[in-house]
């Protein structure tokens, strides 16, 4: 999926009307996910921000990128929706077994760990597709955003793709 696409289904979704779940409180902004349960919302927002962390930049916690990957997957094919949800399921589920708590609320030592052994795993295993499709989503979601945009812009235009006419210097 390349930008303009992204921007499409963004534009998209802000005009798809939002209806979120009694249960699901709001965040302080009046935010509410259409997609995602408050659990589920808890555990992308800690699954994000493991595969792009804050460093000197805004990680994709800050980014919001939860935020605009449930609005994509509100507008994203049944299948789709359906296929990262299951995922999301099955990485709680994993979790409670191995360490007797949901992902976001177990150490950040034990999320790598878990999400390096699915990344490590055969491709025929579904939590290594799963990962796989979190990682892609939460990248191109990610560096769509404010934050990602400036991550990749800093120390601006690089030489070589500046124009090298001295009139434009």
């Amino acid at each position: 999926m390349n930008r303009r696409d992204l921007l499409k289904i963004g534009a998209g979704a802000a005009a798809v009307p939002v209806i979120a779940p009694a249960q699901q409180p709001a965040a302080a902004d009046g935010w509410r996910p259409a997609v995602f349960s408050e659990q589920q919302n808890a555990a992308v927002i800690a699954l994000t921000d493991r595969i792009i962390p804050a460093t000197e930049t805004a990680g994709a916690k800050a980014a919001g990128v939860n935020r605009y990957l449930d609005k994509f997957l509100s507008v994203s094919p049944e299948a789709e929706r359906r296929r990262f949800l299951e995922g999301l399921d099955a990485l709680d589920e994993r979790c409670r077994r191995e360490q007797g708590r949901p992902f976001a609320e177990i150490s950040g030592a034990q999320e790598d760990a878990i999400l390096q052994s699915m990344a490590e795993a055969p491709e025929t295993d579904a939590g290594h597709r799963f990962f796989r499709m979190a990682k892609s989503m939460t990248s191109q979601i990610y560096y769509n955003t404010e934050a990602g945009f400036r991550e990749l812009n800093q120390g601006g235009v690089p030489k070589t793709f500046a124009c090298e006419h001295p009139v434009h210097e």
